[in-house]
């Protein structure tokens, strides 16, 4: 039997009884209870605001505060009962505050709408959320610049397109992805400062005719501003937007980083290997040590991608104001800070655990990863850099005809090659001369990546004070 219309925040100009299969549909309480504890915030900072317009009395006030303080409790403990009546967390909230208190529960939605409620609610529940994934992150890039500064002596082959390419500090390495996510972290902050607008006391659509004091609701509430206009106040979710345009981008980085995990990781390779604690196993193979930490950060970045088309979906075509869609928006949002609180404190785990091998990292260094410093020295004698290419192009070529590495060229046939080389080239075939001589700002000189670490130490600092 469909819930009698009556028993609803809207029932009075309904007769009849929703269909069943539609209030399943248009019930969001399974989900949207998360909002319980910021719905009794609002609702606390709401009725003062009544109380101060003079639409409740001192003493209806205190009643009102002490019954959503009772609520609040029940949440709390886990012993709230939802009923099946009670369509979203707004509805049961003030069901149970009626049951409690009586008929003055219907004063405090004198004036507010659903509309502006859950919108508040929402804002208020990711300023929380964004804190402590904020949190989450800048332990995640503190775990690789420390442990960039620890390892700072240990190098290992480069890659691009998956080939190797030049001698590089494993420091640079866990900082080049230290450095993607303090631009997450930044993005969040403006995300955040974009959050901090109260919509409430906005209404339905067309503001509040009662006089309520939205600067004492944005006081109460901690918000940094009000919003500008009601039409849009209810309906914007621009900051939806941007936390799940934020956390994908955040997620790739993370992707990303967990790919090359991955493959540094395989017996191929062999230059690291995860922790127990982070691995898995096969069914059927007992030799097998699965990254399975890694690859459900890689995966993740798709379902959190995939929350953001679809919200970006759902506003594409609404007119203004509040409509149903945006209920929509809850789940994609609770979905999203739970995979990113997950996802933060495993890869945290994986990189504070992970072991390096070193001598693996070393044995894969070959001498024709040397092919660019070639180069630079007949650049230094003064050839300019398109000959040199080419000249250590045909280096690379003799060697691999003689089937030698490129070092093990003589004099000789190097000159035949260029008459500028002379004995002293023995001395770019050094791996740690290689990567010394990258001092420029950013290089993977020891130098360089030293002050990496510092000027990333300095803003972790700053990104922590401002978390």
């Amino acid at each position: 039997m469909a819930a009698a219309e009556g028993s609803k925040l809207w029932g009075g100009r309904f007769s009849g009884s929703t269909d069943p299969i539609m209030e399943m549909l248009n019930a969001s309480i399974s989900y949207d209870q998360r909002l319980a504890e910021v719905d009794i915030q609002g609702s606390m900072a709401y009725a003062k605001a009544l109380e101060e317009s003079g639409i409740l009395s001192n003493a209806e006030l205190e009643k009102i505060l002490g019954g959503l303080e009772k609520i609040s409790e029940e949440w709390s403990k886990g012993v709230f009962a939802v009923i099946q009546t009670d369509e979203d967390i707004h509805t049961a909230n003030e069901r149970r505050l009626k049951e409690l208190i009586g008929d003055v529960a219907g004063k405090l939605h004198t004036g507010r709408s659903r509309n502006d409620q859950v919108v508040t609610d929402l804002k208020l529940f990711m300023k929380n959320s964004l804190s402590i994934i904020s949190t989450h992150l800048l332990r995640l890039t503190e775990t690789l610049v420390e442990r960039a500064a620890i390892e700072i002596d240990v190098i290992l082959p480069g890659y691009t397109h998956l080939q190797k390419a030049q001698p590089i500090r494993w420091s640079q390495f866990l900082l080049s992805h230290a450095v993607a996510l303090t631009r997450d972290s930044e993005r969040l902050g403006e995300v955040k400062r974009r959050i901090n607008v109260l919509p409430l006391g906005s209404g339905a659509l067309a503001g509040n005719a009662l006089g309520i004091d939205r600067q004492l609701l944005c006081s109460e509430l901690d918000f940094a501003s009000i919003s500008l206009n009601s039409m849009d106040a209810v309906s914007e979710r621009d900051f939806v937007v941007e936390f799940l345009s934020a956390a994908t981008l955040l997620m790739i980085h993370l992707s990303k980083m967990a790919e090359d995990l991955i493959i540094y990781s395989t017996s191929e390779f062999g230059f690291l290997t995860l922790s127990d604690a982070y691995s898995t196993g096969s069914s059927l193979m007992p030799q097998k040590k699965n990254p399975d930490s890694l690859e459900l950060i890689r995966s993740k970045a798709g379902r959190v991608f995939g929350r953001l088309a679809a919200i970006l979906m759902v506003l594409k075509g609404l007119p203004s104001t509040y409509n149903k869609d945006l209920q929509e928006d809850k789940e994609a949002v609770f979905d999203v800070v739970d995979t990113l609180n997950a996802v933060l404190q495993v890869a945290t785990g994986v990189i504070s655990t992970l072991k390096i091998n070193k001598e693996s990292m070393e044995r894969a260094l070959s001498p024709e990863m040397l092919a660019t410093d070639l180069a630079l020295y007949l650049v230094r004698k003064g050839m300019p850099f398109r000959q040199a290419h080419v000249a250590s192009g045909k280096a690379v070529q003799l060697a691999e005809t003689k089937g030698i590495t490129i070092n093990k060229l003589s004099l000789e046939e190097l000159q035949n090659i260029s008459p500028l080389f002379g004995s002293d080239v023995a001395q770019v075939f050094s791996v740690l001369s290689s990567v010394e001589q990258y001092t420029a700002a950013g290089g993977t000189a020891k130098s360089s990546v030293s002050a990496q670490i510092e000027q990333l130490r300095e803003l972790l600092k700053r990104l922590k004070e401002q978390a």
